[in-house]
């Protein structure tokens, strides 16, 4: 058992902050560390979101498994992702990730966007700014600076960060539906498969606004503005309005995630399109256009 006191890592989440420094542990031993209390922070219990101060005495406990070695990313991977920057600077990266390729490495994944590029650069420093789902496509911000990174966090804490995601839905989408707030809470599904549900009694609060681009009578295009960042949020919110997300696995159901993989739909239809922010006093929008995928997945379903 290790007391860590927290110093140049403040601001940073819990789970994000376990994950480096026990680096090899799988991601579901984390959790289950952070549920069970073998964690503490200033000898209490906390959650997977808590956010570390300075000063702060970490309990980290002893891990006897094997280590999980990332792997050496294939030069086509590196090649690609590097191909999908759009913009970099002294302190950040910021790319349009493909859908299907992760953000990081863990949960049957040897690595992802971060490890590879970490490869690329040899800059061990690079940090995930947030995390968007394997499945979904478009902007993805990681921070090159420590001083990056803190900044980006307490912008995507403090609700400082625009974003706006392209989604295609099952449904005819109305147009006065303009916004749902439910609140969302985390579970674990069978298999211990993290899901998110809408909970009056337990979730937390969460807002995502939407406004129709076009509409046939089963399938829409619509665009979310989310206000609150939780986890599968803007996938869970469609689906409380009754038109769940075109190729969702988790959300949209077995008959209709079939129905459109016959129609030729592999690819959960949700894309990063838009992310504003300030970094370093200077402020930034990045944009990146729905990829061919996503447009034929409209072409084949409509």
């Amino acid at each position: 058992m290790r007391l860590v006191e927290i110093d140049e890592h403040a601001g940073q989440r819990i789970d994000n902050y376990l994950l480096r420094e026990l680096a090899g542990v799988p991601r579901s031993r984390v959790y289950r560390m952070l549920r069970k209390g073998e964690v503490r922070i200033n000898g209490q219990r906390v959650g997977p979101d808590h956010r570390l101060v300075k000063g702060d005495k970490v309990r980290v406990p002893p891990w006897h498994g094997a280590a999980r070695d990332p792997g050496q990313a294939a030069p086509g991977l590196i090649a690609h992702l590097t191909a999908c920057i759009l913009y970099e600077d002294a302190g950040i990266i910021v790319l349009n990730k493909p859908a299907g390729i992760a953000v990081h490495g863990g949960s049957g994944v040897n690595l992802g966007v971060v490890e590879a590029l970490r490869q690329r650069s040899g800059d061990e420093r690079l940090e995930l700014a947030h995390r968007i789902d394997r499945d979904t496509s478009g902007i993805l911000v990681l921070a090159r600076r420590r001083s990056a990174l803190i900044e980006l966090h307490a912008a995507f804490r403090d609700g400082q960060v625009r974003k706006t995601y392209d989604a295609i839905v099952h449904g005819r989408w109305a147009r006065n539906k303009r916004s749902v707030q439910a609140p969302l809470e985390r579970v674990l599904a069978g298999g211990g498969e993290r899901r998110v549900r809408v909970s009056n009694a337990a979730g937390k609060a969460a807002r995502t606004d939407f406004e129709l681009k076009q509409a046939t009578t089963d399938f829409s295009w619509i665009r979310a503005f989310p206000h609150t960042g939780r986890t599968h949020q803007i996938r869970v919110h469609c689906k409380a309005a009754g038109h769940p997300i075109v190729g969702d696995d988790k959300y949209a159901g077995d008959e209709r995630v079939s129905a459109v993989r016959a129609l030729g739909v592999r690819r959960l239809c949700l894309h990063a399109a838009a992310l504003a922010v300030q970094v370093g006093g200077v402020a930034h929008r990045f944009t990146a256009e729905p990829p061919a995928d996503f447009v034929d997945a409209w072409r084949a379903l409509v």
